[in-house]
């Protein structure tokens, strides 16, 4: 909300009204504030969830599935894998109230979802290098 700011007889500037009446108080310096009754509120989980939810909608992808639920303040969002015969693990990381709230949430989630997705891809390996006990019992 923007305020000009003018002079009145006794030469102390304050702050000119704004176009809707509005309750005042006078700071220390001899302006005059507006006083706000609609703070902000926090966000509830239930809210914070379709935010999520709203945000995976735009993701698709051909062998993952992405969903969301509550969990506490936050969110917990779960990665399945579309073809249910292959054994593999469900995926889930949690988003924090901090996360959720704030202004560039849309990028930060996207962020915390691909390093997610690369984890669960590495997480699927059934055999890797560092294996030693496989390496061994394979003679190589």
């Amino acid at each position: 909300m923007a305020f000009a700011k003018r002079s009145n007889n006794a030469g102390r500037r304050i702050l000119a009204a704004p176009p809707y009446p509005q309750p005042e108080k006078e700071s220390p310096k001899g302006f005059l504030l507006p006083l706000l009754y609609n703070l902000p509120v926090p966000e509830t989980a239930l809210t914070r969830l379709d935010r999520v939810l709203a945000q995976l909608r735009l993701y698709e992808h051909p062998l993952l599935n992405f969903s969301a639920r509550a969990k506490g303040e936050g969110v917990e969002i779960i990665i399945q894998f579309k073809d249910a015969s292959i054994p593999v693990h469900t995926y889930y990381f949690d988003l924090h109230p901090r996360d959720l709230d704030h202004p560039q949430f849309e990028w930060s989630f996207q962020r915390q979802l691909y390093d997610a997705l690369h984890d669960y891809f590495v997480e699927m390996f059934i055999c890797t290098p560092q294996d030693r006990a496989d390496r061994r019992e394979k003679d190589l």
